[in-house]
């Protein structure tokens, strides 16, 4: 059976959270932030205390290869969305954590 998972990048971690926080098999919510005023496209991640650890990343040097941008996403998922962390890479100073979205739950936006 072919993978149903869209799968995101979140990034801007460490600005939120210690990056040993967030660990593989987390579960996250996606909230839209229509009046981010850097972005009207972003996305933020929050964990289940509902703390905001991140942002869907936006940005060519920023997504992971593989997985989709907030503005891929945008459309796709209504206000909020669960999701999952698959991954955690710390890199260069910073982290990402690659999570996916299961792709036909009840809210995504078919």
């Amino acid at each position: 059976m072919e993978d149903e998972s869209i799968y995101i990048t979140i990034n801007h971690i460490d600005d939120f959270c210690a990056v040993n926080n967030l660990r593989v098999g987390d579960e996250l919510t996606l909230k839209k932030e229509p009046d981010n005023y850097y972005d009207d496209e972003a996305i933020a991640a929050y964990d289940k205390s509902n703390v905001k650890v991140g942002y869907v990343a936006n940005s060519v040097s920023t997504v992971a290869r593989g997985s989709y941008s907030a503005g891929r996403l945008y459309d796709k998922i209504r206000d909020e969305a669960e999701c999952v962390v698959k991954f955690v890479l710390i890199e260069e100073g910073f982290a990402i954590s690659i999570v996916s979205v299961n792709r036909y739950p009840v809210d995504i936006v078919q």
